[in-house]
């Protein structure tokens, strides 16, 4: 006869997921080696009480995170799955109503990104003996929906668990989402707030380990055989990779397969990493916020491979970057969904570790010509020049932010990891940052969720930990995304995790103030600015008194202030030498001139411009506008 345990629903999801492990090739680890959770009357007495019993009888069975904001709880699981390269992830656990609904930013941005994050969201009473309860939404045409339904559009997985009975079948399909990874992002599994807390018999085969093998499926030899063929055709082929490199483990492959055969590399924002920025076929980021460099060459490119990448917009600079009336796409995807994507006849559906390596094979002593590879080291070497000029400090009062990320690379450290989300950072980062380390660069661009980058800098520090590396983490925020979400800096300080946050203020939105200028807005509500009562704007001059240092220093986090001046980036980077040497979080201020920008790399971004207006400025850039979307290509490959 099976043993069996009673338990409550929370208690055996919690020892459930206590023993749960990803197994790729060689490498196991746990799955959800920890539960992040703010706790209310949906789930205090229920998965609460849960964590405290398996922490009183074995405290490292599934440790549990404090955290300040729901969503912020949602970014530290992406940021230390990315860290994992998809095996693991950390569940974050929420009370009803509320806290449930401040998660569902972070579920958009796991799903978005493709990296996998478990969130447990409480619900009310599924007796409904008590309704309407604290935090119930209630609609009159249809009484079972709540706050979780929300989730059921962000999330690659949701359910409800009902009933106590339904755990079994849905926490199994929950793992198999979290671990497949042509399938992961955000999985949800609602609880009610009366089930987590109800008895049920437990098979104790349900709570024993179980492993969950990754899918690194080989590609199918017609597949292979036909995009090789069209490799070897090409005269000027080049590889975009996207992030699928890095989670497949396969930039040993990708640096072997283009030193073999010479073929050019752009990468995706979150390929970066996939090469050392110094490898002579790595030309950068390609696309509407790439180099110079790889985006000449993406325009004449014949046969564009792309490794691991889903194609966002910005890759393609909104379907621009590619303008070789003949370019094909051979689409290197565990994902048929990106596999297909601009219509390609060549998708090879398969790892990018498996794939690369067949490829290396099936295309062995072929490399591109001579004159292609001078031209390929030519636009290398113009790049990387000017990328030295923007480095350069100018001894303005007010530095530019390309030289502030010149003085944040020349003071990391190689295995350093530096993590950013949005504004105008991404952009200049993808263009300037010179990567060292397959992981050394963390941009969350597919979601760029303003306010991400503490909470999941955090999240990439604990996953740092997680493997025994002691790589700072360097968070680089601008003031608009600091005051969207900063508050996980009080739980660096609580746990003693160090985080280096470089807060660079420009007192606005840099990114979409340059964005309001380029469609014929002029900027308009994009300062940080006192209201002016008589023009009814924030346009004025009048900067606003906010003490961001004094508000970092606030929660217990060294500060350091870099005063504007012709010294500013030299005291900068005394400033990070000092935060690298320190066992704490240090919070690095300073300002900069939201003006100067980097070097242009020739990508566009397709934002649409009113079509009439009485500004001029507008009816410029509507001109401006109809200029370059007529390079817009259907990119049917």
């Amino acid at each position: 006869m099976a043993q069996t345990k009673w338990m409550t629903v929370a208690q055996a999801l919690v020892e459930f997921l206590a023993n749960q492990w990803t197994v790729d090739g060689d490498h196991a680890e746990r799955t959800i080696p920890a539960t992040i959770g703010i706790f209310g009357h949906g789930n205090v007495a229920g998965l609460g009480q849960a964590l405290k019993e398996h922490h009183h009888a074995s405290p490292g069975l599934m440790p549990y995170h404090q955290a300040r904001n729901e969503q912020a709880m949602v970014h530290q699981a992406v940021g230390y799955a990315r860290m994992h390269r998809r095996r693991g992830t950390l569940a974050a656990a929420a009370s009803v109503g509320p806290g449930a609904a401040n998660m569902l930013t972070g579920a958009a941005l796991a799903t978005a990104n493709r990296l996998p994050a478990l969130l447990l969201p409480s619900d009310t009473f599924a007796t409904r003996v008590a309704d309407p309860v604290l935090q119930q939404l209630e609609h009159p045409h249809d009484l079972g929906i709540q706050v979780t339904d929300a989730f059921r559009p962000v999330s690659r997985f949701f359910d409800r668990v009902q009933r106590p009975e339904q755990l079994f079948s849905i926490a199994l399909a929950a793992m198999r989402v979290l671990t497949d990874p042509a399938e992961t992002g955000a999985v949800t599994i609602a609880l009610p707030e009366d089930v987590q807390a109800e008895e049920f018999d437990v098979p104790v085969e349900f709570l024993q380990r179980r492993e969950w093998h990754i899918r690194r499926p080989r590609p199918e030899r017609g597949a292979l055989a036909r995009a090789a063929e069209a490799i070897r055709g090409a005269e000027r082929p080049m590889i975009v990779a996207g992030g699928g490199v890095l989670y497949s483990d396969a930039e040993g492959e990708l640096r072997a397969f283009a030193e073999a055969t010479g073929i050019p590399v752009g990468t995706s924002q979150a390929g970066g990493g996939v090469l050392d920025w110094d490898h002579p076929q790595n030309l950068g980021g390609v696309g509407a916020t790439g180099t110079l460099a790889a985006n000449r060459i993406a325009a004449l490119a014949d046969v564009i491979i792309g490794i691991g990448t889903r194609y966002s917009d910005f890759t393609t600079a909104s379907r621009t970057a590619f303008q070789n009336p003949d370019v094909t796409f051979v689409n290197v995807n565990v994902a048929a969904f990106d596999a297909y994507k601009h219509g390609t006849q060549l998708p090879v559906i398969a790892d990018a570790r498996e794939a690369l390596g067949e490829l290396a094979e099936a295309i062995r002593g072929h490399a591109v010509g001579a004159d292609y590879a001078a031209e390929i080291a030519r636009e290398k070497a113009a790049w990387d020049a000017d990328v030295d000029a923007a480095f350069a400090a100018s001894g303005l009062d007010l530095p530019g932010q390309p030289e502030i990320i010149g003085a944040v690379q020349r003071s990391s450290a190689p295995e350093d990891v530096v993590v950013q989300a949005a504004g105008s950072l991404p952009g200049d980062l993808h263009k300037l940052w010179r990567v060292r380390d397959p992981l050394g660069y963390h941009v969350e661009y597919a979601f760029s969720c303003m306010g991400y980058e503490i909470a999941g800098g955090l999240g990439a520090k604990r996953g740092a930990l997680a493997e025994g590396s002691d790589r700072d983490v360097i968070v680089m925020v601008g003031d608009g995304s600091y005051l969207m979400l900063n508050t996980e800096l009080v739980t660096a300080v609580a746990e003693g995790i160090k985080l280096i946050v470089v807060l660079i203020q420009n007192h606005g939105y840099a990114s979409i103030g340059h964005l309001s200028e380029t469609v014929g807005s002029e900027r308009f509500g994009t300062k940080y600015r006192a209201y002016d009562r008589q023009a009814q704007d924030f346009q004025g001059d009048e900067v606003l008194p906010v003490d961001l240092a004094a508000n970092a220093r606030s929660y217990g986090i060294d500060t350091i202030e870099v005063a504007p001046g012709p010294g500013a980036i030299a005291d900068l980077e005394a400033a990070i030498a000092r935060a690298k040497a320190s066992d704490a979080s240090t919070v690095i201020h300073i300002n900069s001139d939201p003006l100067i920008y980097a070097p242009d790399g020739a990508g566009w971004w397709d934002v649409p411009v009113a079509q009439t207006s009485q500004l001029d400025s507008t009816r410029r850039a509507r001109e401006e506008y109809l200029s370059q979307q007529a390079a817009q290509r259907p990119l049917l490959g």
